[in-house]
């Protein structure tokens, strides 16, 4: 199956929700708007099949010119288990590298994803614009079990 990684467009719009939004009801992604999405479009990517449908996508949030969050990472239930989740990190890695940031890090119950595409955990405090971004999340949404923050730093490894 050929498989291709492109930026997001406003057709793509109704997938991207669909996808990002079926797992916000679990507390794994935070719930996407169609004004959310048509203004982001360009932080988007997103994973197609061989008939040009999108079966994931991934999305960057700006925190500061140097640091990137990697947020709405999703992949259809059906294309699950393959690699796309891996697919999807490494397009977000490359996008932040072509947009000069330093760091990206990912809060996530996936631990072995993101330690397997080069993360390292860290402690959530070390982004504390996160964490007054929670405190104005409806707190349903966020606690629903112990997430994780993880981190690489992009051009130098391991993290110090």
């Amino acid at each position: 199956m050929t498989l291709r990684i492109t930026r997001a467009n406003e057709t793509d719009i109704p997938a991207l929700l669909s996808l990002n939004n079926r797992y916000a009801a679990a507390g794994l992604t935070l719930v996407r708007s169609p004004e959310f999405a048509a203004n982001h479009l360009a932080d988007y990517r997103v994973l197609r099949d061989a008939n040009g449908g999108v079966i994931g996508c991934v999305a960057l949030d700006e925190y500061s010119p140097s640091v990137a969050e990697l947020i709405s990472l999703a992949v259809d239930p059906d294309a699950q288990g393959v690699g796309h989740g891996r697919t999807l990190i490494a397009a977000a890695v490359e996008l932040s590298k072509s947009r000069g940031y330093r760091e990206l890090f990912a809060v996530s119950f996936s631990d072995e994803l993101f330690l397997a595409a080069g993360f390292e955990r860290v402690p959530l405090p070390a982004y504390p614009e996160k964490i007054t971004r929670y405190q104005q999340v409806d707190r349903t949404e966020i606690e629903v079990g112990e997430k994780h923050c993880f981190a690489i730093r992009l051009g130098v490894s391991p993290m110090a």
